[in-house]
């Protein structure tokens, strides 16, 4: 029996993604702000099992009693786990100096610290249960430059994508089964990308590229994106810390 857990799967890049899975007869753990009726159908259609988790990934306290109880089912019950750490935000997009402060907060919250939290509770288990873990972080193009508006969103995925590589690097050292990748999704058709085309120029100055992704039909469906993530964690040669991209799959 395989578990897929994955945050942010009410929608987007976590909704294909965990369709896509259940497809392939791996039972989904979904965790979101909001649970998806149409994930639930297609567990029936797919006859995989599908459980949802409500969890404010901003409350280190909540993280750690919501994953810490999926964690205890899963590594019960499987023999191989995979976990997208999935779920994002892009807000504040703002200049330095004009950031909203509880914004900075949430964004390093969720894009970092519960990746992490999530990352270093699953590793325990699945050395302790002896159980290999595929962990996948969702990172960003934006880690690898600056953007003038996202100081927050690429400092974090900057973060993440070391995190990822020294997470690889240790595991690779102790001689570990289980594997953290992260991965770049590219651009796509998702409310992060409004939330972006709502931006103001003096708050990002690169909005009307973005809002010309759209109107030429440049960005990518999530299911098109979802099914190169799934093919890259199923792959039995994966390199451990690796910063896997979208356009070179």
């Amino acid at each position: 029996m395989k578990y897929a857990v994955i945050t942010g799967a009410s929608r987007g890049l976590g909704a294909s993604a965990a369709q896509q899975l259940m497809s392939k007869g791996i039972n989904v753990v979904s965790i979101a702000r909001n649970e998806s009726s149409s994930l639930k159908q297609e567990a029936v259609n797919a006859g995989a099992q599908y459980t949802h988790y409500s969890c404010d990934l901003t409350s280190t306290e909540q993280v750690q009693t919501v994953f810490n109880e999926i964690a205890a089912v899963v590594f019960k019950n499987a023999e191989l786990v995979y976990l997208i750490n999935n779920a994002g935000v892009i807000e504040p997009i703002e200049t330095a100096g004009e950031l909203e402060p509880s914004l900075i907060g949430k964004n390093v919250q969720i894009n970092l610290t519960a990746p992490i939290l999530i990352s270093n509770l699953f590793l325990q288990k699945a050395k302790k249960a002896g159980i290999p873990a595929i962990i996948a972080n969702v990172t960003s193009g934006a880690a690898e430059r600056p953007i003038q508006g996202w100081s927050i969103y690429c400092s974090t995925k900057a973060a993440v994508n070391m995190f990822t590589m020294t997470a690889g690097l240790e595991l690779e050292e102790a001689g570990s089964i289980s594997k953290v990748i992260a991965f770049s999704p590219g651009i796509m058709d998702t409310d992060m990308q409004a939330t972006i085309r709502s931006s103001s120029e003096e708050a990002f100055a690169d909005v009307a590229a973005f809002r010309n992704y759209k109107e030429t039909g440049s960005l990518r469906s999530p299911d098109t994106v979802a099914g190169a993530l799934v093919k890259l964690i199923m792959d039995s040669s994966l390199e451990n810390g690796k910063i896997y991209k979208v356009n070179d799959l």
